[in-house]
């Protein structure tokens, strides 16, 4: 029994070497994969995770550049930007939305209105842009939102400059507005360059100059804290501003022909003959152009549409009106250049004028006549019975041809976005359009 105790023993002493032997080996080799593991992290990738590293600590800014102003020919503002703060949300960031907006109106006063404008640029934004739910927020509203930034992460107070147009509804036409840059727009401007930018040129002036207004954008390098909020700048680009615009528009002009209109709707344009530049540019009734920095709200976007003045027409710009007695005097030159009257040819007015061989009559504005008139009597009385007779001998052909010389019916080129061309009718125009002659009553 003593022998086979022995034996016993002298076994479990060779399994407890081996046992001891292979945790060593084991040992050895999970040091040694450690080692490798902390030499390939220190050493062979140590660039590598000390970039992801900065990464993780610095973070690159843009800087929006400041809107240029608008200026009329006399230095009268048109356009400006006015100091504003406002709330906004980064939806990526918000957990909860409805929960979130829920305690910030216990907060801040947040209106149904500004609820729905909230959801309808949320629809609208580029990935990771902030969107207003309030702006224009007052000072103690700044600060009670302050004291509570911990409870609101994705949610921030921004301060921006915010245009602003000072003369509203009399240069809406011209001036146009700026409004939030929508998916279309985005895809077709320089990322880069409107990567701090929320908002665009939409009409008139402001999208006709966008690129001159807007600006070059800037950047700065901040470092972080764990919260991704910026303790410091460690190096900054500024941003190059916009060129301020002086237009040829008189502001004191153009208020003064929207007032003569009084309670008639209509379009009206001043230009210096001299030069072509042009000092007033009418269409009334005009509409608020603030209204649409922030978003117009649908209410007022439906009243705008549905009112029986058309305020949203561009008159000036798209409205297709005869151009009465003002084409008298190329129709006087017409009649010089092909022969059809001269300097001193004279016509007896009587009031109304008849083709021959038919009896209607056409009538001139002064009933009783202007008697005998030449030319330059036709054109300093404004006589019709004159301009009847000449465009008579004359023709439609001849008459289509002479006045689109002088570019009748085309589109003037201005620096305005949204210019239509007008009508200068022919005898190829009636036939295409209405599938009919010409007859000599319509010229």
């Amino acid at each position: 029994m003593s022998h086979l105790a022995l034996k016993d023993h002298l076994r479990e002493g060779r399994l407890f070497r081996g046992r001891v032997l292979a945790a060593a080996a084991f040992v050895v080799l999970l040091l040694g994969l450690v080692m490798l593991r902390l030499l390939k992290l220190q050493i062979l990738d140590h660039q590598h995770f000390t970039t992801l590293s900065q990464d993780n600590r610095v973070k690159i800014e843009p800087i929006p550049p400041t809107r240029g102003l608008i200026y009329d020919r006399n230095g009268v503002i048109l356009a400006q930007n006015l100091p504003s703060h406002s709330l906004e949300i980064i939806p990526e960031r918000v957990r909860d939305m409805d929960q979130t907006i829920g305690e910030l109106r216990q907060l801040i006063e947040i209106s149904d209105a500004d609820i729905k404008r909230f959801q309808r640029l949320r629809a609208q934004r580029r990935r990771f842009d902030s969107i207003p739910i309030r702006v224009r927020l007052n000072e103690q509203e700044v600060a009670r939102f302050s004291v509570n930034r911990h409870r609101f992460p994705g949610v921030e107070i921004q301060a921006k400059l915010l245009r602003d147009y000072p003369l509203g509804d009399k240069t809406s036409h011209v001036i146009g507005y700026v409004g939030r840059i929508n998916p279309r727009e985005a895809a077709r401007i320089d990322a880069s360059n409107y990567s701090a930018t929320s908002h665009i040129g939409k009409t008139g002036v402001e999208k006709s100059y966008e690129e001159r207004l807007h600006g070059k954008v800037g950047f700065r390098q901040v470092e972080v804290n764990v919260l991704g909020r910026a303790i410091s700048t460690l190096e900054s680009q500024p941003p190059v501003p916009g060129d301020d615009l002086y237009l040829t528009i008189d502001a004191r002009l153009q208020a003064t022909i929207i007032d003569a209109f009084g309670e008639e709707n209509g379009a009206a344009a001043a230009i210096d003959p001299a030069t072509g530049e042009v000092l007033a540019l009418v269409s009334k009734p005009g509409f608020d152009t603030n209204l649409f920095v922030e978003g117009i709200s649908p209410g007022n976007y439906k009243a705008l549409q549905q009112s029986p003045d058309k305020p949203l027409f561009n008159r000036a710009m798209r409205g297709q009106y005869p151009p009465g007695s003002t084409i008298k005097p190329f129709i006087g030159l017409a009649g010089l250049e092909y022969g059809a009257t001269t300097p001193g040819k004279r016509i007896h007015c009587t009031g109304s004028y008849s083709l021959p061989n038919s009896s209607h009559r056409y009538r001139d504005w002064k009933k009783t006549g202007h008697g005998h008139v030449d030319l330059t009597d036709a054109i300093t009385q404004s006589c019709d019975v004159y301009y009847y007779d000449l465009a008579n001998r004359l023709g439609v052909d001849r008459l289509h041809e002479f006045l689109d010389h002088f570019r009748f019916g085309r589109r003037t080129g201005i620096d305005i976005t949204g210019e239509l061309g007008g009508l200068l009718p022919s005898r190829e125009w009636k036939r295409r359009t209405r599938n009919e002659s010409w007859y000599p009553g319509e010229t």
